[in-house]
């Protein structure tokens, strides 16, 4: 593990060698995956982005990225991300288009274009399917080698609402009384959802490596430290810790606590 606080010689030795911190974010429109992203890089602003040939575009339409764009925020250019439209058409193009480009920058000599890990947005929104034959079919046919793929439950808190609904026609209760035991049941049901999730990924030839529920993500100043701590612990590199690190010097506790951990 990271056995020190990175300086910033340190830190730029890094990204000498490496580059960037690439993530590759996939999931359904509307998943969080923007909001998400916002989040982890402390800013309510969109990404820049920039063509293969690093050349600024304005192709910021919602579910139209192609996939070999560069999502770069300016609070936090450390990280570059991906995002593909193949849960978007669920076309037979678009997924091999997305098994080509994980197969490609999962092993290229670039060091530079490697994508290091994968964040599958799936939202907790959609809870009555939240996987469908287009999630089935990548974690059944997208090898992606030695790079993690975490999946992220997003929107948590949108199972308030039916949480609340539930417990009133359940139970018999009035909208007040039903309101102080939402965020315990909203719980509950995140759990058995999260067990059902993992259950149904879990017979898929490439499973996720780790699962993750992330809520208010829409709130200023909501945390990211959890997503950025399991991705770490998802790598199996020391060098590519280090540079997920560095790229959040700003989280003091996360650095802290990957500085004792032998």
């Amino acid at each position: 593990m990271v056995t020190d606080i990175l300086d910033p010689a340190e830190v730029k030795k890094h990204f000498d060698r490496i580059g960037h911190f690439r993530i590759l974010v996939l999931g359904r429109s509307n998943a969080g995956k923007t909001t998400l992203l916002q989040r982890v890089c402390n800013t309510a602003e969109l990404p820049e982005i920039f063509n293969a040939k690093g050349e600024k575009t304005n192709s910021n339409q919602r579910g139209y990225h192609n996939i070999e764009d560069e999502l770069i925020f300016r609070s936090n250019p450390g990280f570059v991300f991906h995002d593909s439209r193949g849960f978007e058409t669920g076309s037979v193009k678009e997924l091999n288009l997305m098994k080509d480009f994980v197969a490609d920058r999962a092993c290229t000599l670039k060091l530079e274009k490697r994508i290091h890990a994968i964040w599958f947005c799936i939202s907790m929104a959609d809870y009555e399917r939240p996987i469908l034959a287009a999630e089935e079919k990548f974690f059944n046919q997208c090898n992606t080698g030695n790079v993690p793929v975490i999946a992220v439950l997003t929107k948590a808190d949108a199972l308030k609402i039916p949480a609340l609904n539930q417990l009133m026609k359940e139970k018999g209760l009035t909208m007040r009384e039903a309101k102080p035991g939402v965020g315990e049941f909203a719980a509950e049901m995140l759990s058995k959802l999260r067990t059902r999730i993992e259950s149904q990924l879990s017979g898929c030839k490439y499973p996720p490596k780790a699962y993750l529920s992330m809520a208010s993500m829409n709130q200023e100043g909501a945390d990211c430290a959890s997503l950025l701590r399991c991705t770490t612990e998802a790598l199996n590199e020391l060098e590519l810790q280090k540079l997920v690190i560095s790229t959040q010097q700003a989280n003091i506790v996360l650095n802290i606590e990957y500085s004792v951990k032998q």
